[in-house]
């Protein structure tokens, strides 16, 4: 009881454990804020992927149908703005055609709304079953986020465990601020790939949110418990605003 109500995070050493989508939007809106947008954007299997038909289906029983991304639009202390969450249950979050599809539309959303955007980042990478169409979701939701980012609007994005691959590959290292949480997993190639690659061996704590942070790659490690207040107010200092 005690450690559901530290928001999954040990009360004693502070471990995070992982956080399902939903219980992101809950931490991150104001309460009966939350709008889903596109919720009826499915995958589909335009490869003929041996058995990804299946597995759509099978990971919507388990995870829901708005795919391996929520996108909506919610208030956080009373200010409007537009929210990514990655749904690291719906096939490990991997990135297929409606991930980058919904980050692209609520980008283009938020520029046209003048409204900030947070995404909360978990994947696996690429989805695989999509081949090529997955891959081209980087450079689209790289293109979007440029865009906003060239507006001067605001573009905070918040790693949790783990991203990986072609998501820690494009949007989720291109925020104007990037927040991990403490002890995630970030990086792009396992590591058994890269010491096979580079015969060297790695560093310990290597590609993790702490050994980022020290080494400049992203901005601050932030613990869950902290995570609401500190975004509300990083969008309200981007926007020059004062508290309420």
């Amino acid at each position: 009881e005690k450690f559901e109500k530290a928001l999954n995070v040990c009360p004693e050493c502070g471990r995070h454990r992982r956080f399902s989508a939903e219980e992101y939007i809950e931490l991150l809106t104001d309460t009966g804020t939350w709008r889903e947008l596109w919720p009826t954007l499915h995958s589909v299997d335009p490869l003929k992927f041996e058995h990804y038909a299946d597995r759509l289906v099978a990971a919507r029983k388990k995870a829901g149908s708005s795919d391996a991304i929520y996108a909506g639009v919610a208030k956080l202390d009373g200010r409007s703005y537009h929210l990514g969450v990655m749904n690291f249950r719906f096939m490990g979050g991997s990135m297929g055609s409606v991930v980058g599809e919904k980050i692209a539309r609520l980008a283009r959303r938020s520029l046209e709304k003048k409204t900030p955007l947070v995404l909360v980042c978990t994947s696996g990478g690429a989805r695989m079953q999509e081949g090529i169409l997955s891959l081209m979701q980087m450079a689209k939701t790289s293109a979007a986020i440029a865009a906003l980012q060239a507006a001067g609007i605001p573009f905070v994005t918040i790693l949790t465990d783990p991203t990986t691959g072609g998501v820690s590959a494009s949007f989720a290292m291109q925020g104007d601020v990037i927040l991990a949480e403490p002890g995630a997993v970030i990086g792009f190639a396992g590591q058994r790939v890269i010491k096979q690659t580079i015969g060297q061996d790695l560093p310990d704590g290597f590609q993790t949110a702490e050994f980022l942070l020290e080494h400049g790659q992203i901005d601050d490690v932030v613990p869950r418990g902290s995570l609401r207040e500190t975004t509300a107010r990083l969008l309200r200092h981007m926007q020059g605003q004062r508290a309420p």
